[in-house]
C-alpha cells in the first residue's frame, strides 16, 4: 500500500517528524518523504544527519497557501503536524495560534484536495477536548474545520488523531524534571494530584498509522493511554536517577487543568471501541439545521468522558517501566547511545 508512494509531513522537523523518519526511512515504505517546515536550520541539520536520497525538504509555512500547494504536488499522503503547541505562547498570541492551527490546517486540506492527495491525517491534542486555553481552543476549531471539510471532499480522505502529552517531547515536564535533578534543584510541581496521559513518540506514530489504515473521512482516533499523577511521575524520575531533590509545590498555572480529557462525554456516546483505540465518527448531519433542534440524544447522563482521572492509573513502578523506554532515560541512566536522536 505504501510502496512507491510519497508522504509529506508538515512541521516535519519536530519530534513527530523525526519519529516517522526513524520508522520509515530505511524501509521500502514510501519512495519519497517530504519534510515541510519554516525552519531552515532544523532542515539543514536533518538533511546532514540522515543524508538519504528519498528525503526531500521544502521550506514554507502552512499559513501560506501557495507554499503548501507547491509542496503537495505529486503527494499521496499528508501528516499535518505543523502547529503552535505551547500553552503560554498561544495564550499571549491567540491570533498566531489561530493562523497556524486553524487557517494553516485549512490551507493544508485545500491544497491536498486540489492536488489529489489520497489521505490527510491531522494531529490534534487532548487540550482540544473541553478546551480552556487558546492552544486547546485553536486545536478544537482545527478539528471542526477538518471534519467540515471531510463532508465535502470525495477524492481526499481527511481524518484526525488526538493524543495526550508525548513523554520527553520539547517543552514537556519530563525534560524539565531531568534538568532540575541534574542541577540539584527542587522539582517544581504545580499540583501533585494533577494527572496526565503518558504516551511515547512511537505510540503517537502508531496512532497516526492506525488512523491512516482504518480512518474514514471525518473520523477522529484516540488511543487508550494510561495516566499518572505528576507526583508519581516526579518520584519515578527521582528513583531512576537515584536523586533526592526536594519537591516544591508552585500551584496550578494559568490555563492548566487538573486532568485532561481525550474523549468528551458527547463523543463517547458515539465512540467505537477498537480495542486499543477509540474511533469517533464524524457528525455527518446535512445542512438541514432543523435536525440540530428537533432530534435530541437520550441518556447522555449515563455516559462518562475518557480522561486522565478515570483511565488506567500507573503506579510509580509502572511509570518507571514506561520511562525506561525513552531514549533520554536510556542514555542518561543506562548509558546507551541515543540512536533516535529526537530533537531536544
Amino acid at each position: 500500500m505504501l510502496k512507491n508512494k510519497t508522504l509529506l509531513i508538515t512541521g516535519g522537523t519536530g519530534s513527530f517528524g523525526t519519529a516517522v523518519l526513524n520508522r520509515f526511512l530505511h524501509t521500502d515504505h514510501f519512495s519519497e518523504i517530504r519534510i515541510f517546515s519554516r525552519d531552515e536550520k532544523k532542515q539543514d541539520d536533518m538533511r546532514k544527519k540522515y543524508n538519504h536520497p528519498k528525503l526531500k525538504f521544502y521550506i514554507g509555512d502552512v499559513r501560506n497557501y501557495e507554499s503548501i500547494a507547491d509542496a503537495t504536488k505529486g503527494v499521496d499522503y499528508v501528516f499535518q503536524a505543523a502547529a503552535l503547541k505551547q500553552v503560554p505562547s498561544c495564550e499571549f498570541f491567540p491570533m498566531e495560534a489561530t493562523r497556524t492551527n486553524v487557517l494553516g490546517t485549512d490551507n493544508v486540506i485545500r491544497a491536498s484536495s486540489h492536488n489529489g492527495v489520497k489521505k490527510v491525517i491531522c494531529l490534534s491534542t487532548d487540550k482540544a477536548a473541553y478546551p480552556i486555553n487558546a492552544m486547546g481552543i485553536s486545536k478544537a476549531l482545527m478539528e471542526k474545520v477538518a471534519v467540515a471539510a471531510s463532508r465535502n471532499l470525495t477524492e481526499t480522505t481527511v481524518c484526525l488523531t488526538r493524543y495526550g502529552n508525548v513523554m520527553a517531547s520539547r517543552g514537556s515536564v519530563i525534560p524539565l524534571f531531568v534538568k532540575q535533578i541534574k542541577e540539584g534543584k527542587p522539582l517544581t510541581i504545580t499540583n501533585p494530584n494533577m494527572t496526565r496521559f503518558l504516551m511515547s513518540l512511537e505510540e503517537a506514530v502508531e496512532l497516526v498509522l492506525f488512523a491512516f489504515e482504518h480512518g474514514n473521512s471525518g473520523d477522529l482516533f484516540v488511543n487508550k493511554a494510561p495516566a499518572s499523577t505528576i507526583a508519581d511521575l516526579a518520584q519515578a524520575l527521582k528513583e531512576l536517577y537515584n536523586a533526592d531533590n526536594p519537591i516544591k509545590i508552585i500551584g496550578t498555572r494559568h490555563g492548566e487543568k487538573l486532568y485532561e480529557t481525550l474523549c468528551t462525554q458527547e463523543e463517547m456516546l458515539h465512540a467505537e471501541d477498537m480495542e486499543n483505540f477509540y474511533r469517533i465518527p464524524a457528525d455527518n448531519r446535512d445542512l438541514n439545521y432543523n435536525q440540530y433542534f428537533t432530534e435530541g440524544v437520550e441518556d447522555i447522563e449515563s455516559i462518562v468522558d475518557f480522561n486522565s482521572h478515570n483511565t488506567t492509573r500507573l503506579s510509580v513502578e509502572g511509570v518507571k517501566k514506561l520511562l525506561e523506554k525513552l531514549p533520554l532515560i536510556r542514555e542518561d541512566v543506562f548509558g546507551e547511545e541515543n540512536s533516535n536522536n529526537y530533537p531536544e
